[in-house]
């Protein structure tokens, strides 16, 4: 993975000098990519566990589920680092990135992500001092204290700005209304992100939790994903049965069962990582077993995946014209910024096991 990230970083540095077009496929027909359509799009929702996290651990109260809250939010903030990174990368003339930080644009959607997305960065860096002046005690206790007082108003503008971005970013694509799919189009498609990032996060922090005990060697906190499973439950079932009340007022229903490639990858979207995983929850037989809520959960994740790409690529793939494919280059420097994830996620990790510093 250290190669991977080497090598992800070499192709940056070429994409920085010469150009956007010496590493991408893309065109004026294909904007966007797999960087913002995944690493961005998919990697902000995946990043979603820490916000979810917080509002049911810190604002409910949930204190069962404090044991897996600290990995959900390192998760979460490696993850909006690698969504800033991808960012970064796509910008054409990346040299002018500090211009909305100066000048504002108040009628544009994206700069309203941009804004919410940087500054619940920050935000997560702040939360995550506080964790990290718990192991460096002696040296900087005022930091700890103003930290610790702020930390309430942290929490709430954690909810609240993730809120915002996860759902402006379906935003984006209400003025696509006759370019994106009817399938995917809605005018409350914010909703829809915003809410499939929610119950994405219980299913991530799973799916994390059981991965890192495996590799750590600790027994998995069954009794907490079981749990979390019960908030996944009631929530996909009120995004499917939302989702179904959408398409028929639009009177585009049956635009499902069409047959057309759009129709089928939206049945597999809608059966395969929203249905199954309803059914596999509501089972008791699974969802007390690890295997059977991590599977679930996968599912889950992958599902909402699925979703960002058919959203970025199959909805609007007609109205677009021509073709697009990611280029070598692209693949890997996704692939390098996902294994600095796991790296760093692992540094931070072995870091906790070493002694205290004095």
């Amino acid at each position: 993975m250290i190669a991977l990230v080497i090598i992800a970083a070499l192709i940056c540095l070429i994409r920085f000098i010469y150009g956007l077009g010496s590493v991408i496929n893309l065109s004026d027909q294909w904007p966007w990519g797999l960087w913002i359509g995944f690493d961005l799009l998919c990697g902000i929702a995946l990043a979603g566990g820490g916000f979810s996290t917080a509002l049911i651990v810190h604002v409910l109260h949930k204190d069962k589920y404090l044991p897996i809250a600290r990995a959900a939010l390192l998760t979460s903030l490696i993850g909006y680092l690698i969504a800033l990174v991808s960012l970064f990368l796509d910008i054409g003339r990346w040299y002018n990135f500090w211009r909305p930080f100066v000048f504002w644009g108040f009628h544009s959607v994206l700069f309203e992500v941009f804004w919410c997305i940087s500054l619940y960065t920050i935000v997560q860096i702040l939360e995550f001092g506080d964790i990290f002046f718990e192991r460096v005690r002696v040296h900087f206790p005022p930091y700890k204290k103003i930290l610790h007082k702020i930390m309430p108003f942290l929490l709430i503008l954690g909810i609240v700005l993730p809120t915002l971005h996860q759902s402006s970013l379906g935003s984006l694509y209400i003025i696509a209304v006759n370019k994106l799919n009817p399938l995917w189009w809605s005018m409350i498609i914010p909703f829809f992100f915003v809410w499939s990032a929610f119950f994405l996060g219980p299913a991530m922090a799973t799916i994390e939790g059981t991965l890192a005990a495996k590799t750590y060697h600790r027994k998995p906190e069954l009794s907490v994903y079981s749990d979390l499973a019960k908030v996944t439950i009631w929530m996909l079932i009120i995004y499917l049965i939302v989702k179904v009340i959408d398409l028929n007022y639009r009177g585009v229903f049956s635009s499902a069962f069409n047959g057309s490639f759009e129709s089928n990858m939206f049945l597999l979207e809608m059966i395969g990582f929203v249905v199954l995983p309803i059914l596999m929850y509501v089972t008791p037989g699974i969802r007390t077993k690890q295997w059977g809520v991590f599977t679930a959960s996968v599912l889950v994740v992958a599902g909402v995946i699925f979703n960002r790409l058919n959203v970025v690529f199959t909805g609007m793939a007609k109205s677009l014209g021509g073709q697009y494919f990611p280029s070598l280059w692209e693949f890997l420097v996704t692939i390098g910024m996902w294994s600095a994830l796991v790296l760093i996620y692992c540094f931070i990790l072995y870091c906790r096991k070493l002694p205290h510093f004095e």
